[in-house]
């Protein structure tokens, strides 16, 4: 048996199965519906064990359909449904609730469930990473940047609010739609983001990921009522940083930096992708910060060499980017950005603003880029003892040997 092939599986098929099954059973039998599904996949570990099925993706949709009857003999609704589940109306209703036009319905049905505003909005992120992608709480913890304890709870909290409040199981309408379509592409963009940049110690990047989530921001387009110039703009972002994937890392698992990336792997299908998107996505005059960072990433993608990158127009977009969405990793990347410029004087104001404790697990970053700075300015000893620092609080393997390779460039300065 193939582990891997099971754990792709679990990640683009779970999400769709709970979704189905929460559409046919409601949302109130949403803990025994995810345990079904658990259940299906520890079934397809074991089954497949001497022979796989030559169509997994098929086997684990009839199990998920033969599910239907055992849960409904959970809920103790024999009497009243059983009768008929396998012939006439009730089985026709089933089966179609499997269309794939239907899977994808019941998937932004429960994508939006997931961000109702009842939810704490902690809540929702962790929710919908675990409804609609299938992540473990492990994986929501190493995405969220939380404990693991913290996700069991806020997973409970949410199950609660959703039985307490009798929250409904569908798209909503109207004047509600915006707020909650916001909170939707919120989770989509952090699903994304982990697997472009893992949290994970060994895997720097996780394409499966990066494909949920691309799929998913796609499912918004396909209806009218979620097909927005922000959606648009998301979908262009993920298309951009996707089509670099390839170049992130090299054949010996080392990381390339941007300047050392080989141009000619990147995927210009994608890039073309987004460039469509891009075009639909400015047919407004209130630009998102999604539409401010596919902005930067394609600024990047149209530069021919690493040389030719028109670094005041990426430090406009983030100076814009900066005004709408104060963050500090926006200081700190217009901080690496004046270092391209070598405008070292501004480059300090930026620092200047930042500390530590911005960051958290992702200080390593800050360290880093300090450490740039100061061998701009040829304090090697400074950046020396900032390089070290981010060594020592980096997570990543391939990211602490790529720092490791960086200390050894400033030791050769000293």
């Amino acid at each position: 048996m193939d582990n891997q092939l099971i754990d792709h599986l679990f990640r683009y098929h779970s999400g769709k199965m709970v979704s189905v099954l929460t559409r046919i059973f409601g949302l109130s039998n949403l803990e025994i519906i995810e345990d079904a599904v658990q259940d299906t996949f520890i079934k397809a570990s074991i089954s497949w064990r001497q022979k796989q099925p030559e169509n997994p993706e098929a086997w684990l949709t009839q199990a998920a359909k033969n599910r239907v009857i055992d849960i409904f003999r959970k809920l103790k609704t024999e009497q009243k449904h059983l009768p008929n589940i396998n012939q006439g109306t009730n089985a026709i209703a089933i089966n179609e609730l499997f269309l794939d036009s239907e899977i994808e319905d019941a998937q932004l049905r429960m994508i939006f469930t997931a961000c109702h505003p009842k939810l704490d909005p902690r809540d929702r992120i962790s929710f919908a990473l675990k409804t609609v992608s299938g992540f473990s709480i492990k994986e929501i913890s190493s995405a969220l940047l939380t404990k693991e304890d913290t996700i069991k709870k806020r997973l409970s909290r949410a199950r609660k609010t959703i039985q307490n409040k009798a929250l409904k199981f569908k798209i909503p309408q109207g004047k509600s739609l915006p707020d909650r379509l916001e909170s939707v592409m919120e989770v989509l963009y952090l699903i994304f983001n982990e697997g472009f940049h893992s949290n994970k110690k060994e895997i720097l990047i996780r394409k499966e990921l990066c494909g949920e989530a691309l799929r998913l921001t796609q499912l918004l387009l396909k209806k009218e009522l979620t097909r927005t110039p922000d959606v648009y703009a998301l979908c262009a972002l993920m298309c951009f940083h996707s089509s670099r994937l390839e170049s992130k890392i090299n054949t010996g698992n080392k990381i390339l930096d941007l300047k050392s990336q080989d141009r000619s792997t990147w995927y210009f299908p994608l890039i073309k992708l987004g460039n469509a998107m891009m075009n639909k996505a400015v047919n407004t005059s209130n630009l998102s910060c999604y539409h401010y960072e596919a902005a930067i990433a394609s600024e990047h993608l149209r530069s021919k060499t690493f040389n030719d990158t028109n670094w005041d127009k990426i430090l406009y977009w983030y100076e814009c980017l900066n005004t709408l969405k104060p963050m500090p990793s926006n200081l700190l990347t217009m901080a690496v950005v004046c270092l391209q410029k070598n405008n070292l004087k501004q480059a300090k104001t930026y620092f200047d603003q930042l500390s530590p404790l911005d960051f958290e697990s992702r200080v390593y970053l800050f360290y880093g880029a300090l450490s740039d700075y100061y061998c701009a300015i040829n304090e090697f000893k400074n950046a020396l003892t900032n390089i070290d620092l981010a060594i020592n609080t980096v997570n990543n393997t391939l990211e602490k040997e790529h720092l490791k390779q960086k200390k050894a460039n400033i030791l050769n300065l000293l």
